[in-house]
This record gives C-alpha cells, sequence and structure tokens, in this order.
C-alpha cells in the first residue's frame, strides 16, 4: 500500500503520530495483542501504522498482510450485494421477505410470558427486506440470557451452529424462522440476524450460492483476493489470534488460527459474521464506497443507490441504541448530530465494526477513511477506537 506525506493530505505529521502512541499504550498495557491503523484522504493513505503482536505467545508481530475476523464489518459487503441486486430490477426493498423465503410468512411477535405458557401476537406488518437492512425487522441477536427470544434463538440457532460445523445457510435461515420476534417490523432498531438472512435472501434471488455471489460481484472486481468465508492452509501462518481480556493476564487466547472455524471451509457463509479479511482489502472496499460506488475502473453500485444507503433510514423517534445522534442506513451506522456523539466526527459520516475490535468509518465530508484493525473480543473496557478516533480528526488541519 503506497503512502502520501500526511501534509499533502491535509494533516499534521507531529500531530497524526498521536494515533500510534494510542496504539502503543494499549499493547504495552498488555490490553491489546497488536492493532493496525490506516487512515486514507483525498483518496490517498496518509497513515499506516503497525503495533504489536498477530500471536503474543509466539511473539509473531502484526503486519499489514495479516488476516482478520472481521465478524459484522461482513454486514455492509452483503449490504451491497443486496443493493447490486435491487439496481438490477431483481425486488424492491418494501417487499415482503416471505415471498422470496417463505419461513418468514407466518412468524409471531413475543408479548410476554405467563403462569400458563407465552403470549404471541400476529404480525401486524410482514416483514420486508427494508427491515432487514435497517434492523428494524424484529429480530434479534441471543445475547440476552434473562430475554425470552433471546433463549429461543441460543436453543433453536446458536447451539445448532456450535454443534453442527456442517450446518447450511439454509439451515441457519429456517431456524431463525423459527423463533419469535422481539418487537413488530418496523416500529424499534434492534441490532440482530437480519443480515445473515439477507445473505440468504441474495443466494435465493441470484441462484448462485451466496459466497460465490460475493466472490465473483464484488471481492475479486475490487481485487480483495484476501477476503474470505475461510482461511485456507496457505494462509494460515498470517491468520491472527483472537484474544478476550483476563483479570489475571491481561488478555487470553479465544479463537487460535489451527483450531479456528474459521480455519476450514464453511457449508453456511453467514452475511452478518463470517468473513475474514485485511486493513488492504478492506480499504478497497471502503475507497469504493466513498467513491460513490466505483474503484480503478470497476462500478459495483451507482452514486444514488450510495446516497440511499448511507442516510439515515430510521422513522422519527427511532435511534440506533438510542442515540439521537445516531442513525442507521442500508447496512451502515450513520452520524446524525455531531456535538450529542461528544466526539469529533462529521454530520453523514458512515461506517461499522466487528465483534473482535475491528471497524472502518468513512467521512464524505472530509474525504476521509480510517480502518483499525485488532483481535479482542468483549472489549467494552478498552477504549482504543473512541481514542483512534479522536487522534485522527485532532491532526486535520486543512
Amino acid at each position: 500500500m503506497n503512502t502520501v506525506s500526511p501534509e499533502s493530505a491535509g494533516f499534521s505529521s507531529a500531530r497524526l503520530k498521536r494515533v500510534d502512541q494510542v496504539m502503543q499504550k494499549y499493547v504495552d498495557q498488555g490490553k491489546l495483542p497488536g492493532v493496525l491503523t490506516l487512515v486514507a484522504r483525498r483518496g490517498h493513505i496518509a497513515h499506516l501504522s503497525k503495533v504489536g503482536w498477530m500471536d503474543v505467545e509466539a511473539h509473531k508481530p502484526i503486519a499489514f498482510d495479516t488476516l482478520f475476523r472481521i465478524y459484522s464489518m461482513t454486514k455492509p459487503l452483503t449490504s451491497v450485494a443486496v443493493m447490486m441486486l435491487y439496481e438490477e430490477g431483481r425486488f424492491f426493498l418494501n417487499d415482503p421477505v416471505a415471498k422470496y423465503i417463505p419461513e418468514f410468512a407466518d412468524l409471531k411477535v413475543f408479548v410476554r410470558e405467563t403462569e400458563t405458557g407465552v403470549e404471541l401476537a400476529n404480525l401486524k406488518r410482514p416483514i420486508t427486506i427494508h427491515h432487514l437492512l435497517t434492523h428494524t425487522a424484529g429480530l434479534s441477536y441471543g445475547f440476552d440470557p434473562n430475554d425470552y427470544v433471546d433463549k429461543q434463538i441460543q436453543k433453536h440457532v446458536w447451539q445448532r451452529y456450535s454443534d453442527d460445523p456442517d450446518i447450511t445457510l439454509e439451515e441457519l435461515i429456517r431456524r431463525i424462522a423459527m423463533c419469535p420476534l422481539r418487537t413488530q417490523p418496523g416500529t424499534e432498531f434492534f441490532y440482530s440476524l437480519s443480515v445473515d438472512v439477507l445473505g440468504y435472501l441474495v443466494q435465493v434471488v441470484s441462484g448462485q450460492p451466496f459466497d460465490a455471489f460475493l466472490h465473483e460481484r464484488i471481492l475479486e472486481p475490487l481485487g480483495m483476493h484476501d477476503t474470505a468465508f475461510y482461511v485456507p492452509e496457505s494462509k494460515l501462518d498470517r491468520f491472527a489470534v483472537n484474544y478476550t481480556p483476563d483479570k489475571e493476564k491481561g488478555i487470553a487466547v479465544f479463537d487460535a488460527p489451527t483450531t479456528s472455524r474459521f480455519a476450514k471451509p464453511t457449508r453456511c457463509p453467514a452475511g452478518g459474521m463470517g468473513l475474514v479479511s485485511t486493513l488492504g482489502d478492506y480499504y478497497r472496499f471502503a475507497q469504493m464506497l466513498l467513491n460513490k460506488g466505483e474503484l480503478d475502473g470497476q462500478r459495483l453500485l451507482g452514486r444514488k443507490t450510495i446516497e440511499l444507503m448511507t442516510s439515515n433510514h430510521l422513522r422519527d423517534g427511532v435511534y440506533r441504541d438510542g442515540n439521537p445522534a445516531l442513525g442507521f442506513g442500508l447496512g451502515f451506522g450513520v452520524t446524525l448530530d455531531v456535538e450529542r456523539t461528544q466526539a469529533l466526527g462529521s454530520v453523514g459520516a458512515y461506517g461499522w465494526g466487528g465483534a473482535a475490535t475491528t471497524r472502518f468509518t468513512i467521512d464524505p465530508q472530509e474525504e476521509l477513511i480510517h480502518i483499525e484493525m485488532t483481535q479482542l473480543m468483549n472489549n467494552d473496557s478498552v477504549p482504543v477506537l473512541d481514542e483512534i478516533q479522536v487522534a485522527i480528526y485532532q491532526a486535520i488541519v486543512e
């Protein structure tokens, strides 16, 4: 990856060094294994840095071609695949999902638990493709052990996914449809398995396996040769260890490369969580988005489609995570009010992150992209991404 001087992209070199200071601090404290950061502006990389290890125990340094589990950073690629089919006239965004996936025709909505059982309600409106793209379908993720719906998701979806390495994408979606909804469609933002359903929708509508569609229509045209739903044996030496916080050691191994589920082919290419990628690959995807759908002569989407995707689609009074500063588009979180975020940034900036502390942000106002890659699960006590964002924005001088 070629870089330019920070000054040529409107940054102060001296101030931009604070990015590395933030990264080094958390590695030195033993709270992160290693970190990669990329900052690009006006179409050029102005800052590219690496600190720490991809394998702490083996003292193996992190590298710019290190492979990362990007988890929910898979979702924007799936959303782009959906919108490519939308542009081709394969469906409308307000089409019922059940038109293409019949299992979603008769879902019920959880109301309450009673002494005699569970009260469920009929759908007031069908789940649409738009609901899935905006996380307003009423689906959940299964993270709350005290919630009835989430317990059903744990039982029917995650337990089967964990027990059966050969589960298919079709079976995963069938099991999601076995569970009741947490809310009526279109009423609330609730982060969920909806993008995994969208991956299967792409498969049904296109007539191709979802992973084949993604490879042929997005990854190959963009030159994202290291992005896939598993890491082949020839690339395992570049696959980072995934860690989790540990009270005694600082961090402990959560998922080792050679025994990882990501180290073998899958029959369940999950559109919400399944990809492995590199910093350089994801930068190409992000630059395509900032370019309004085109990169190096390859156009994936039209300008107006990107504008639609990166606008806020939540209805009045509905916010991402209940925060009036945060909206959601068709696959991306969107900043609505910088003052209310109480952080440096811009209105209209968009992006998303992954469960192992990976993130990308695109700021059209500043023609800015920044991407951070590490591998740390359950990272609530490690605010490295927020600190890096401050360090990047404070370095802009023109």
